[in-house]
C-alpha cells in the first residue's frame, strides 16, 4: 500500500470518526441517532463501493492498455527480427 493511500484511508477514517461522535453527541433521541448512523454507514459504504468499482474498472483497463502495448511491441519486434534475418 502506496502512502497515497495509507493518507487517504487515515483520512477517511477520522472523518468516519469525527462524524459517529457527531452524532453520539448530539442532543437527539438515541433511536433518532442510531438511524442516522444506520443511514450515514450506509450512504458511506454505497459510496465507496462506487469507488471500488471504478478504480477496479480503472485498473483492468490500464492491464488490457498495458497487454496490446507489449503485442504490439512483440509484433515489431518479430518485424526487426525478419528484416535482419
Amino acid at each position: 500500500m502506496t502512502t497515497k493511500n495509507k493518507v487517504l484511508l487515515g483520512i477517511l477514517g477520522a472523518a468516519a470518526a469525527g462524524v459517529v461522535i457527531g452524532l453520539l453527541i448530539a442532543p437527539e433521541k438515541g433511536s433518532d441517532t442510531r438511524k442516522k448512523i444506520k443511514n450515514t454507514a450506509g450512504d458511506w459504504a454505497d459510496s465507496l463501493g462506487h469507488l471500488w468499482n471504478k478504480g477496479k474498472k480503472m485498473a483492468e483497463d490500464g492491464l488490457d492498455e498495458a497487454k496490446d502495448k507489449g503485442r504490439q511491441a512483440k509484433h515489431a519486434a518479430d518485424k526487426l527480427k525478419e528484416n535482419f534475418s
